[in-house]
């Protein structure tokens, strides 16, 4: 019960790594609160998760929306100790085809809906508190395709950093997970070739699980990394260490 008695939000926490996350840190003793935008995923969700979590449905690209979503958590708990950026899109074009919506959606969502969830989350923050941005292997690699992934995936990164420096006198945590490729039903969606292909890159031979992400997450919330502050912390089979 590494997380009795705290408080957890997990944006895009409805499905994939997000729910996975969810579901250890339930498990873990914390009260969590998921946010998601399709109110059909997220009551999927809460039958799984039970009593100690509550669903709020939202856009949190939506500063209303994102408003209401603390609104509800000081009513309903008063404070957050654990904020986890989990909400993602991904999308490919090659640099040719770019257009703009492309690429504000990406980054709307991926980078300035995370800075957004942090700023909102500060007023409820305890000392000790620990921020988890959800980044991508892609923030450090040059896959190709995904210029405006890539990118946002990489301010991520960034992010960790500077509210390291801003956020720890404060006795806040930030650090970034990044992920490589998971097995969550988008990637068990792609053609059987491109599980193949990342699959033959990964030293360890195999895709990663959701609960192997939420398994990190569930250290850097914890105080087991009480030492731990502005680190990425790579979850991917050493594809992208070796």
């Amino acid at each position: 019960m590494q997380l009795k008695g705290k408080i957890a939000l997990i944006t895009g926490g409805s499905t994939g790594i997000g729910f996975s996350i969810a579901e250890r840190f339930v498990q873990e003793g914390a009260r969590v609160f998921i946010v998601g935008r399709r109110q059909a995923e997220l009551d999927k969700a809460m039958q799984s998760l039970g009593v100690n979590a509550q669903g709020i449905q939202g856009d949190i690209t939506v500063a209303e929306d994102l408003k209401r979503v603390y609104e509800t958590i000081k009513e309903a708990a008063g404070r957050l100790d654990i904020v986890v950026a989990n909400s993602g899109v991904g999308g490919s074009l090659p640099l040719e085809g770019i257009t703009g919506e492309h690429f504000d959606k990406i980054f709307d969502l991926n980078a300035r809906a995370a800075v957004f969830t942090v700023q909102k989350a500060l007023p409820l923050m305890t000392t000790g508190g620990s921020v988890i941005l959800v980044g991508s292997v892609a923030g450090s690699a040059g896959l190709p395709e995904h210029t405006a992934y890539n990118a946002s995936k990489a301010a991520v990164r960034s992010f960790a950093r500077t509210w390291t420096s801003e956020l720890a006198p404060k006795g806040i945590r930030v650090n970034t997970i990044s992920p490589g490729p998971i097995d969550t039903g988008m990637m068990q969606g792609a053609p059987d070739a491109m599980r193949q292909f990342f699959i033959s890159r990964i030293p360890l031979g195999r895709l990663g699980k959701p609960e192997e992400v939420a398994a990190a997450a569930l250290f850097l919330a914890s105080d087991e990394s009480s030492f731990i502050a502005g680190t990425e912390l790579v979850i991917d089979g050493g594809m992208t260490q070796v």
